[in-house]
């Protein structure tokens, strides 16, 4: 199955609320994740609320984004 993020919310500070199409609903905290020059600006809690889906995956104003897998990845990590 192509994993992909069908509904995202902010919740606070960096954290996210993220459904998969497999069914799978998980938080999932970025903070420790918003490394490297694409995401710095995201560290203004007021940009990083700024995302939309766009094709499977959550992505913000200025392009940056993680792949579906990835944040499914982390959110399993997180919520065991």
């Amino acid at each position: 199955m192509f994993l992909e993020v069908i509904q995202a919310s902010y919740i606070n500070d960096f954290k996210v609320s993220l459904t998969f199409n497999d069914g799978v609903e998980m938080t999932i905290d970025l903070e420790n994740e918003l490394k490297g020059s694409a995401f710095t600006s995201l560290k203004d809690k007021e940009k990083f609320k700024k995302f939309a889906i766009v094709y499977n995956t959550i992505e913000w104003e200025n392009g940056a984004d993680f792949a579906p897998e990835y944040l499914y990845e982390i959110g399993k990590k997180q919520n065991n």
